[in-house]
């Protein structure tokens, strides 16, 4: 899958813990399409490497999820891993532009993982 909104970065600290950030800064009625990205990388990584625990240094993966409209503020954007369902406040029709922001924090391995099945790099 190719992803059309989300584009990622790579950084990793001296630790070897490497961090992917993705940002899409949209318009309101695009939001559902960035919004379907997010959904499926965090399915994929929930698929393939289970469930995230919070506060777990040693876990292969965790991730961050935020979603803004300019002039409204926060979306209370949220990933249910459980479900693999993505729940949102609807952004304001007519209102300033959304940035959606991703940060998944993983190990080499599954950084390697999400670069050859979303082809990124």
């Amino acid at each position: 899958m190719v992803l059309n909104y989300l584009d990622f970065d790579y950084s990793e600290d001296g630790h070897g813990s490497a961090s992917w950030d993705a940002m899409a800064c949209v318009l309101p009625e695009r939001l559902d399409a960035a919004l379907r990205e997010v959904q499926a990388v965090l399915t994929w990584a929930c698929a393939e490497w289970g469930a995230p625990v919070e506060g777990d240094a040693a876990a292969d993966w965790d991730f961050d999820l935020q979603c803004q409209q300019e002039d409204a503020g926060d979306l209370s954007t949220r990933f249910d891993v459980e479900t693999a369902r993505l729940q949102h406040s609807p952004p304001a029709m007519g209102g300033g532009r959304c940035t959606l922001t991703l940060t998944l924090s993983a190990t080499p391995a599954f950084g390697e993982a999400l670069q050859e099945r979303f082809s990124i790099g």
